[in-house]
């Protein structure tokens, strides 16, 4: 039963209680009629109190049932709020905790509200793409006015309960509760209060209304659409709030289901509920029970003070937990620490960080230059030069010193993590924990399951991850993992269209246009252009068959390493990142066509498009049937939140689903035929060619 049904004297109280937020699911919903229908033929029940179990009143509708049959199955939520709101005995709504969604629209079509301090009210929808589709966007500009609704429902944003009933135009609380503690005491002596009042009050009955409808809807279009262009969902809330000002309640309901239904079927709408839903299951690794036991880490080692280093640290500050840093000179200590203080600084100037929570987090923090110091930690990571040799060095002073049980992980981008665990006593208890950068800005996190990695340390950093405020996505070990693997094949693509007619300035542009945050030559020059470098030497040998443009190569010989010195694929201004295109590049570049004896062509945006997102749908298909990821959107979660990837398109994986799995492989097979580019590569993975045999799609 998710519905539980009790008599207090005269009142009826149906509880929700469907963990964690009593989502409220095909069973939920039919519970709650049939309670109601008993409360109805018992002629000693007066009045009816709705509330929620555990730590939510409802957070709305069950993600469970999303995209199945049963989100809409009778009774409906429609038709649970149509029965609440028809009832004949008073039903009050005793809101605590979590009111959001559907949530929030079922307190709404109650007679009357009584809220807890503290509880989180919203109507989210719009982050999945929608709108709220059961009578929000007609309710609650009724019950709040229009213009606190509409800024409530176009953000998504969760509002206070006590800072809702300050509004001078509030409708929504009859009254708020003196304590979590004591709502429902006060809910009950409330309903006993108002059981006999007739006419029940209705919220649909209220009028929305605005002194200058026109001229602020106007203003508030105008607004939305600079900030949202991407996204269709905000601008159809306007449009509905506005249809409850103009049209009849009846009329505006009808209005709010048509703009639902619409947006429901938008390619950002399902690329929004694949990462809503692509974050969640990111969590859950396949053969690792939620129930497998945890490690305790209440103190952390990072080993290395440098930018990773120091930005891995701030994490776990933040988080409260006791850090030390080791480095191998106290030159290096003392840069890494100030550099942190410099952060925290800056953030406490602009009013992110309190002085008090700036002077608790660097107390949390100590250093060292001595492994021994190292003994009482519970994990150790490590972020030293990207070379397997030095990765070795620390790795076997780690294992003398750490203690049983102790986790090492280390922050590699690239290299191999089984290897690193042999250099230990202890494969077992060796992971990846590969942080992206800024590490204390970027919310992705690999983490590298080496093949004797344990199930617990697994469990563990996947729940320190979170801890930590990261999106964890666990990875195998390959060269790259998911992300820099799949980056490698878009970069080779990026460097096979220098060669074939496009600057890089046209190549950004046109990725960038797409929705990508920055485009590759952009991003190789933030990053330094020199890593790439390193690792194409590094695998000269390893992949003496892979083809690759040598302009990158060309570029670093010239010592154009990116922003670092202010000078890579662009030119850079002395404090600035403004981009500059740079003639001394396009020489070298139509140079080294001359040498070739390449002949460039023109090339469209479209097609520099394809090849750079296709050639990650490609590997990404690899990596999926090797089983380096585990399921399609772990894929996407990685590009989302580590690789710019536009929000609205899904991620790659995603992004093909919704072209078409044929039709990307008809437009791969085109450029095989490029003389000029890899054909090998461009042959489609056996697995795109299967699921597009079959009618299926990736996610």
């Amino acid at each position: 039963m998710t519905v539980e049904y009790k008599v207090h004297s005269n009142i009826a109280v149906i509880t929700l209680n469907n963990p964690p937020v009593n989502g409220m699911n095909y069973e939920t919903r039919k519970q709650i009629c049939a309670s109601l229908d008993q409360a109805a033929n018992d002629d000693t029940v007066a009045a009816v109190v709705i509330t929620g179990a555990g730590k939510a009143f409802s957070g709305g509708a069950d993600i469970k049932e999303f995209n199945t049959p049963k989100m809409s199955q009778e009774p409906s939520l429609h038709s649970v709020i149509n029965a609440v709101e028809s009832f004949e005995k008073p039903v009050i709504a005793a809101i605590h905790t979590v009111c959001m969604g559907g949530g929030l629209e079922l307190a709404l079509g109650c007679h009357y509200r009584i809220a807890a301090p503290g509880a989180q009210i919203a109507l989210p929808e719009v982050k999945l793409g929608l709108l709220p589709g059961a009578g929000g966007t007609q309710r609650l500009p009724r019950a709040i006015g229009v213009e606190n609704a509409l800024n409530m429902i176009v953000s998504g944003e969760p509002v206070k309960s006590e800072m809702l009933a300050k509004l001078s135009d509030q409708k929504l609380f009859d009254r708020i509760a003196s304590s979590p503690e004591t709502l429902m005491e006060e809910a009950l002596t409330f309903a006993s209060h108002v059981a006999t009042i007739r006419p029940l009050p209705l919220i649909r009955h209220l009028k929305a209304s605005h002194p200058n409808a026109d001229g602020y809807f106007a203003f508030a279009r105008n607004t939305v659409t600079a900030m949202s262009k991407h996204f269709p969902a905000p601008l159809k809330c306007i449009d509905c709030i506005e249809a409850a000002v103009q049209k009849k309640f009846k009329e505006g309901m009808d209005f709010e289901r048509e703009q639902f239904i619409a947006l429901l079927m938008t390619p950002e709408s399902k690329a929004l509920r694949h990462a809503f839903f692509g974050e969640r299951a990111a969590s859950k690794i396949p053969d690792v029970p939620e129930s497998t036991p945890v490690r305790e880490v209440k103190k952390l080692a990072v080993i290395g003070a440098g930018t990773m280093g120091g930005g891995i640290s701030m994490n776990f500050l933040n988080a409260g937990i006791p850090v030390i840093i080791l480095e191998t000179s106290q030159e290096a200590l003392d840069r890494g620490i100030a550099t942190i203080r410099k952060n925290y600084e800056s953030q406490v100037k602009r009013g992110k960080l309190s002085q008090e929570k700036y002077e608790q987090r660097m107390a949390l923090l100590s250093s060292t230059l001595n492994y021994e110091d190292l003994k009482e930690a519970d994990m150790a990571i490590e972020a030293v030069f990207e070379e397997l040799n030095v990765k070795q060095a620390v790795f076997t002073k780690l294992d003398a010193v750490m203690k049983p049980g102790a986790i090492l992980a280390t922050n590699t981008s690239t290299l191999d993590v089984d290897k690193i665990a042999s250099f230990t006593k202890r494969p077992q208890d060796v992971v990846g924990t590969h942080f992206f950068s800024p590490a204390n800005v970027m919310k992705l996190l690999e983490v590298v399951r080496g093949k004797q990695t344990a199930k617990d340390v697994l469990a563990t950093v996947m729940a320190i991850a979170k801890k930590i405020k990261k999106t964890a996505v666990v990875s195998g070990v390959c060269d790259g993992f998911i992300g820099n693997r799949m980056i490698e094949q878009y970069s080779r693509q990026a460097g096979f269209l220098l060669d074939e007619g496009c600057t890089p300035a046209q190549v950004d542009q046109a990725v960038e246009k797409f929705g990508f945050a920055m485009g590759p030559f952009r991003m190789g020059d933030l990053a330094g252009n020199d890593i790439g470098w390193a690792i194409r030497k590094r695998r000269a040998t390893e992949r003496a068959n892979m083809r690759y443009s040598k302009t990158a190569d060309l570029l670093c010989e010239m010592g154009r390493f990116g922003q670092k010195t202010a000078a890579g694929w662009y030119d850079y201004l002395p404090g600035k990142r403004d981009a500059i295109p740079s003639k001394i590049v396009t020489d070298m570049i139509e140079q080294h066509r001359k040498n070739k004896g390449l002949t460039p062509r023109k090339i469209s945006d479209e097609e520099i498009v394809d090849r750079l997102v296709y050639s990650l749908v490609n590997e990404g298909a690899h990596i999926l049937q090797e089983g380096i990821a585990s399921k399609a959107s772990d894929i996407d979660m990685v590009y989302l939140t580590g690789y710019g990837f536009p929000l609205w398109r899904g991620g790659p994986m995603c992004y093909a689903d919704t072209v078409g799995l044929f039709n990307v492989i008809q437009r791969m097979k085109k450029f095989q035929k490029n003389p000029l580019d890899d054909a090998s590569f461009w042959e489609p993975a056996p697995l795109l060619l299967k699921l597009a045999d079959e009618g299926k799609t990736l996610t």
